[in-house]
């Protein structure tokens, strides 16, 4: 399964931490809203609960060893807070990578447990986009070149061509689909 990878930044003892993710989506439009699912006992799990906010901040393929770095190594043993340029938002507690294409400002919505995992529902209060990873006032998913993990190998991809517009391109199917004869069951 593709994933993109992202950093999670959290403020944990009052310094910014940042873990690699790949289990990541977005959850609801209106308002937008997203979750992160995070192992249980990951130091940035306090950070979350603590503040309420986190980030998540989507690196391009440049910074691939850096967020890799950041998925191998635990905050609670390795000083992540240097690594990056920090910036915050309006919630103030959700460290963003100034050197990151995008950064997303999350304010934690609810947090469920599962056996394993914590998974993190956040509404999107506020997204930071590099204009240079731009087109126009939309963002540009090529410029951007986001990490895409796999499943079960861990093998990092860069994202490939476009091959058609989602929710549009299945409308020539469907021409032929409604001419085509009705398939009854014998």
């Amino acid at each position: 399964m593709p994933t993109p990878t992202v950093l999670v930044g959290a403020n944990v003892k009052g310094k910014p931490n940042y873990m690699a993710v790949g289990w990541t989506g977005f959850a609801n439009v209106s308002p937008p809203m997203l979750t992160v699912a995070i192992g249980q006992k990951k130091y940035t799990n306090a950070g979350i609960l603590e503040n309420g906010t986190f980030s998540v901040n989507v690196p391009s393929t440049k910074q691939v060893v850096e967020t890799d770095y950041c998925g191998i190594v635990s905050g609670s043993k390795i000083d992540k807070s240097t690594m990056f340029e920090a910036f915050y938002g309006k919630l103030g507690t959700a460290p963003m990578i100034k050197e990151f294409p995008v950064n997303m400002e999350c304010k934690l919505y609810k947090s469920v447990e599962l056996p394993n995992r914590m998974i993190h529902i956040a509404e999107i209060v506020d997204v930071f986009i590099d204009k240079d990873c731009m087109d126009g006032d939309r963002p540009d998913i090529k410029k951007i070149d986001p990490i895409i993990l796999t499943f079960p190998k861990w093998i990092y991809y860069s994202m490939g061509d476009v091959i058609g517009r989602g929710f549009f391109i299945g409308k020539e199917y469907k021409k032929t689909a409604d001419a085509s004869p009705v398939i009854t069951q014998k």
